[in-house]
């Protein structure tokens, strides 16, 4: 059994390496996709067997994400913070060190992740019972500080609520794979077209290690992704954004360090609330909830573990993505390059999404390109996930 274990933790990093390189997927989608599959009959998975291959390859892709996000301008929702400070060192010529601080980041909080996971647990089954009855202020609550953190408040206030309509109607017409379209237009279309606009030069870029000069970003990180991890509709976005308030740090670089261990906090927490109180908060726990129900503490410890092993293999892999990019990066034509990715963007969406999807694409960019032109933080967007969110804990 051993060895099925590690090959399919291996056969993980290697689909997570794939779909974290691959513009517009998001893991989301991808253990979507790993469920259908397994569900057939020709495919007689072991479940303990799928569970490591998710897992590994949720975490992997967590690492990977952040190369296309700051090479090409192309995120999800859990690396589009990413876009404004690593586009702008990477027009510096210092985007391998961008990538290296989220990437240092996520090693950092794979490790914190294993030592608090089990006073995490005893947290979560404590705190949830409190704050299920009061989701929604709290969300309320959260997105109006986040408002209120914005120079320009009454237009964050406009991009956070025209993506919260978007996103009602979106959820609101029997859409396939709703959120592919959505947030690809929001988040991704939207910043390559932008690109393509401006005629962004990418110069030769460093090969320089960055120095991590605080742990403070940690510390934050750690406090807000514990409480985002177990919260409907607060990602790793919103995690960022609070964790920063509260490293009360507004350098580019520890906010890269954070955004890196977010991610992986808010993806591990995830995993922590399925056992804590049987609670999904990401696509790959949700994924994992399929395949094996309820998890036993033997599953929660092998999860913890190929967390750990995933992590820190995965951390090796997209530092040697980012090295070989770097180098690379500067020998093709952006330009070329951004129009392929958004050309892959509407193939994937018209294939998972169909012609309503693909309109709402459409929509979604559009709406994004006037959220970028606010000069607010792309963070706002996620009311298209947090204000549907909000009232249907507020009415139901």
């Amino acid at each position: 059994m051993l060895f099925e274990l590690l090959l399919f933790m291996i056969l993980g990093i290697f689909l997570g390496t794939f779909s974290g390189l691959t513009p517009g997927i998001h893991i989301n989608l991808v253990g979507a996709i790993l469920i259908s599959i397994a569900s057939l009959s020709i495919f007689q998975i072991n479940p303990l067997y799928l569970m490591v291959l998710i897992v590994s390859m949720a975490i992997t892709h967590t690492f990977v994400d952040f190369i296309p996000s700051i090479f090409l301008g192309c995120p999800d929702t859990d690396t589009e913070l990413s876009i404004l400070p690593g586009h702008e060192m990477l027009k510096q010529g210092k985007g391998y060190e961008a990538i290296a601080l989220t990437l240092y980041g996520g090693l950092a909080a794979t490790i914190l992740l294993v030592l608090i996971s089990f006073p995490s647990v005893l947290i979560i089954s404590n705190l949830y019972p409190l704050l299920i009855k009061i989701i929604a202020y709290i969300l309320i609550i959260t997105s109006l500080f986040l408002i209120l953190l914005e120079k320009n408040k009454f237009s964050a206030f406009l991009a956070f609520s025209l993506s919260g309509i978007l996103g009602l109607c979106v959820f609101n017409i029997n859409l396939k794979e709703p959120l592919l379209p959505l947030l690809t237009g929001l988040f991704g279309s939207s910043m390559i077209i932008t690109s393509i606009k401006d005629k962004v030069k990418i110069p030769k870029q460093e090969i320089t290690l960055p120095k991590i000069t605080s742990p403070r970003p940690l510390f934050g990180s750690l406090i807000a992704s514990l409480l985002c991890g177990f919260l409907p509709g607060l990602g790793s976005g919103q995690a960022a954004i609070l964790g920063t308030t509260l490293a009360k740090s507004n350098d580019k670089k520890d906010f890269l360090l954070l955004l890196g261990a977010t991610n992986i906090l808010v993806m591990g927490f995830s995993f922590i609330s399925l056992y804590a109180i049987s609670k999904t908060r990401t696509g790959a726990a949700a994924a994992v909830k399929e395949v094996l129900g309820e998890l036993n503490i033997s599953f929660f410890i092998l999860i913890i573990i190929i967390i750990l092993l995933s992590g820190i293999l995965a951390f090796f892999i997209s530092m040697f993505l980012a090295k070989y990019f770097s180098d690379k990066i500067t020998k093709i034509n952006y330009s070329f390059i951004s129009k392929v990715v958004l050309i892959i963007l509407i193939g994937i969406v018209l294939l998972f999404s169909g012609i309503k999807g693909f309109l709402v694409f459409v929509v979604s960019t559009l709406v994004g390109i006037y959220c970028i032109s606010l000069k607010i933080r792309r963070t706002q967007m996620m009311g298209c996930l947090l204000l549907p969110t909000i009232l249907f804990y507020l009415f139901n």
